[in-house]
């Protein structure tokens, strides 16, 4: 379960960077306009609502999947003392692998 909410995570974020940067259409800006890393922004024509309700769903997902980790019967078995570092090694051991080329230019 815990592999499907980091999959859900990771199929969100890559959803989320293909959409215009704005949810409502908003005029972009030069950079020498406001401070900006991105360099200038270019108008955006906002989400679809098709966008908009498959965002939502995917939080949804997220949610869902968020509770059913956290609420599994296993974690009533670990002593409470314990359940922090138990929840943040599964979550170390199920995340995916991050390729060397990848950590190194982090």
């Amino acid at each position: 379960m815990q592999e499907r909410l980091h999959r859900a995570h990771a199929v969100h974020r890559a959803y989320l960077a293909e959409l215009p940067w704005s949810v409502e259409p908003l005029a972009g800006w030069a950079r020498g306009e406001r401070f900006s890393d991105r360099g200038d922004v270019p108008d955006s024509p906002g989400w679809s609502e098709e966008e908009k309700v498959t965002v939502d769903r995917m939080w949804a997902e997220i949610r869902e999947l968020s509770v059913a980790v956290v609420d599994h019967p296993h974690w009533a078995t670990v002593a409470r003392e314990d359940v922090v570092a138990a929840r943040m090694q599964l979550k170390k051991e199920t995340r995916p692998a991050v390729p060397s080329d990848l950590a190194e230019a982090a």
